[in-house]
């Protein structure tokens, strides 16, 4: 994945506290990187209310690629797109970029169901919020085309 396949990004600083034993970025954090750079837009795009709003994304599921390391102090800035929305999930895909670099050296998958807080089941996502991860969501190439 490269800078060029993401249109929204987040800048994230590393800490002194992320790196692990290797002296690099313990795997664990880019996890909390995604969380933060996904709920950071649905937040400023979409309107989430994460205090008190019904209806709220829940993880389900979530993968990393790790291509190259990260370490502190590095500058780092976290893309994200939409690869898939259904009615009430929504598949994110971010990568994770060094400052200056094209390559991403990790990229990531993140799934979210929507469900209302009080029931704990699935409902549809709220249309404030499809909006915002429409307009994020990558073309889907159709079999005649590839």
């Amino acid at each position: 994945m490269n800078r060029q396949d993401f249109s929204v990004f987040y800048p994230v600083y590393t800490r002194w506290m992320d790196n692990d034993v290797y002296g690099h970025v313990n795997n664990v954090t880019y996890y909390s990187y995604f969380d933060s750079t996904i709920n950071r837009y649905l937040i400023e795009q979409g309107g989430l209310d994460i205090h008190s709003a019904n209806i709220v994304g829940y993880v389900v599921s979530s993968s990393c690629q790790f291509r190259r390391p990260v370490a502190y102090p590095d500058s780092i800035s976290v893309g994200l797109r939409v690869s898939k929305l259904g009615n009430s999930s929504v598949t994110y895909e971010l990568g994770i970029f060094r400052e200056s670099e094209e390559e991403a050296a990790a990229h990531g998958q993140v799934v979210h169901v929507f469900v209302d807080r009080d029931q704990n089941r699935s409902v549809p996502m709220p249309a404030q919020i499809r909006h915002c991860l429409e307009e994020i969501i990558i073309p889907q190439v159709s079999a005649e085309e590839i």
